[in-house]
């Protein structure tokens, strides 16, 4: 979502913040801008839509300084206008803020502080957050912000700096992701790694109740009421190329193309192919406490929600354990079944998206276990779940998540098959299962090689209005991901629902101008899926169908088929997954839409 960056030190610090906005496109935004101090100066470019805006605006009238912050905005409050672009600042423009989060009590607030005479200019929750601190500041900056937050309700990431204490940039975290970056003689602030990688791999971790002060001698953390917090400083391992191109058009096909390496990192040195199991050494669970699980409960958001669906099936099918599939968004507002014995699982590409994380603390407050799968290293739900599976798969820049997604699926698999392995699941059946897994590299990289072929399918089908995606069993959450795929990016109405379930009324779309795409490879349930087939060709819709080997009940039935190896049916989705991003991906390639940054959606989803 929104993104921060903070500078100070020896620098001029405009072009540190240009250029670490540059790294944060990729979460998604729809305005820019920058304050920057210069002694007792304080001075704020802002813009709406690009970031080359900003650049223009910053090129017509230049900004000179060594501390200053910026922002990247998504809006919530207030449309995507210069006017509520950050930073925003106080009536008497000595402080200027950056916000990420919702200030729930901000309409509050707003009356309160016209009534003291602060002037507002904009229609977003965070200028309130300035007015506030200007009509609490005594003493010291950092004194005023603690102030002013102690009446603040809501989520938040914030970057204050102010003209009467030019020297400092003060930040606190409540629910919005900030690090400190340590570098020789100079400090920065983000939101996100990849923001100041470039200049530091040495970061600091916040947490929530966090409150830093950053100055050209140090860095100091605190909590909100002013006690000193020591916060270690950890190192990122990844490298700034694996946040680059590559040559390639987009990260999106950078990153479908990456998956047969990712999905092996997923797997190295965890699948143990002799004993039919895996190793899992982040689980933080004894063999007894595994044993003792009475049930799961899998917590999640879109693409990731999509995983704990197939994963739910591999554990009740491998290792016989209740499972159920929660919203993460709607797992707090009800009254779930949790006991000591249930284990949460945790799925979030980021670690960060707000709901998972919500619904991670209340599954720990109503006293289940939690385990996390995320692919960020350091994030929030790394750091407070009770155990975890990092998925390896690099840093994913694509708004559109694929090579997490396959990720999640093989970490789930990996899991399960450790839970069966530990129950009643044979070493023979064990084995076919690893052995299976580890075929799926090469296996994906044939898919990618026919690449070509699903292009033209795209061209043929990118005019289109609606497209349908069916799949039955472990397919169908395959078809739920590939018409989120296609709709997130292409912005093409598209459905995914289980093959059945299209005579219940989804058959009334069916015409001729109605692409329907099948994922049905030769699976347990093919011969079910072959009759929905037909149904559609009856009534004349297109069929792009999915499947693993020649078969003659097809003949006559397709109009497009996009082969895929064979492989058992658990694994099925991990292959059938790639043409359908490659699907999406050249579909909204040729309607001329923005690949790796569509519009209205945001990389990591940090507000509820």
């Amino acid at each position: 979502m929104c993104g921060i960056v903070g500078y100070i030190g020896p620098k001029q610090a405009v072009p540190i913040l240009v250029s670490g906005l540059k790294r944060l496109e990729y979460r998604g935004y729809d305005s820019a801008g920058v304050a920057v101090l210069d002694g007792a100066s304080l001075e704020t470019r802002r813009g709406a839509g690009k970031i080359t805006n900003l650049e223009g605006a910053l090129a017509a009238n230049l900004l000179t300084g060594k501390v200053g912050i910026a922002h990247t905005r998504w809006a919530t409050h207030g449309p995507p206008t210069e006017r509520n672009a950050h930073p925003h600042r106080s009536t008497d423009e000595t402080i200027a803020v950056v916000h990420n989060g919702i200030i729930e009590n901000a309409d509050l607030l707003r009356r309160q502080l016209t009534a003291l005479g602060h002037t507002f200019r904009s229609d977003t929750d965070t200028e309130t957050i300035a007015h506030l601190i200007q009509e609490l500041y005594e003493e010291s900056l950092e004194e005023a912000v603690i102030a002013a937050l102690r009446k603040v309700e809501g989520t938040f990431g914030i970057a204050v700096v102010s003209s009467r204490d030019p020297e400092k940039i003060v930040a606190a975290r409540q629910g919005s992701p900030l690090l400190i970056g340590v570098g020789d003689g100079e400090y920065f602030l983000a939101s996100d790694a990849s923001a100041i990688l470039a200049h530091t791999r040495n970061v600091v971790y916040l947490d929530d109740g966090d409150l830093c002060v950053l100055t050209p001698d140090g860095y100091r953390v605190m909590d909100i009421h002013s006690t000193p917090i020591r916060r270690s400083v950890e190192r990122i391992e990844w490298d700034l190329a694996a946040i680059e191109r590559g040559g390639y058009d987009h990260f999106m096909l950078k990153e479908i193309f990456e998956q047969p390496q990712t999905v092996e990192n997923a797997m190295r040195g965890r699948l143990i192919l002799e004993d039919g199991t895996s190793k899992l050494g982040g689980l933080n669970m004894s063999h007894d406490e595994l044993l003792n699980i009475d049930n799961v409960i899998i917590t999640a958001c879109g693409t990731s929600w999509h995983s704990a669906l197939i994963g739910e099936m591999m554990i009740e099918e491998i290792a016989r354990i209740p499972t159920e599939v929660e919203y993460a968004s709607e797992f707090r507002y009800r009254n779930p079944i949790v006991t000591p014995r249930t284990l949460c699982i945790v799925i979030s590409q980021s670690g960060e998206t707000a709901d998972t994380l919500a619904a991670m603390r209340e599954a720990k407050r109503r006293g289940a276990r939690t385990l996390g799968l995320v692919n960020v290293v350091g994030s929030t739900i790394a750091r407070e779940d009770d155990g975890g599976i990092y998925l390896h798969a690099g840093p994913e820049i694509g708004v559109a998540s694929t090579k997490a997604f396959t990720s999640q699926v093989v970490a789930l698999a990996l899991f399960a098959l450790k839970l069966g392995r530990q129950r009643t699941l044979s070493v023979i059946v064990g084995r076919e299962i690893a052995e299976a897994m580890a075929e799926l590299p090469k296996q994906i990289q044939s898919i990618l090689d026919s690449a070509p072929l699903i292009e033209k399918i795209a061209e043929t089908y990118k005019d289109s209005q609606n497209f349908l995606y069916l799949g039955r069993g472990y397919n169908f959450p395959a078809a739920l991901e590939g018409a989120l795929k296609l709709k997130e990016i292409s912005y093409i109405h598209a459905e995914g629902y289980p093959a059945a379930e299209m005579k219940h009324g989804p058959i009334a779309l069916i015409d001729e101008s109605m692409p329907v795409v099948f994922v049905a490879p030769h699976d347990a349930v093919f011969e079910k899926i072959v009759s929905n087939i037909q149904e559609v060709r009856a009534r004349h819709g297109k069929t792009i169908v999915i499947t693993s080997q020649d078969e003659p009940a097809l003949e006559g039935l397709i109009d497009h088929e996009i082969r895929v190896p064979h492989t058992i049916d658990m694994l099925t989705p991990i292959l059938a997954s790639i043409p359908l991003q490659l699907l999406a991906y050249y579909t909204a390639l040729k309607r001329g839409a923005n690949v790796d940054q569509p519009r209205n959606l945001a990389k990591s989803v940090t507000v509820e």
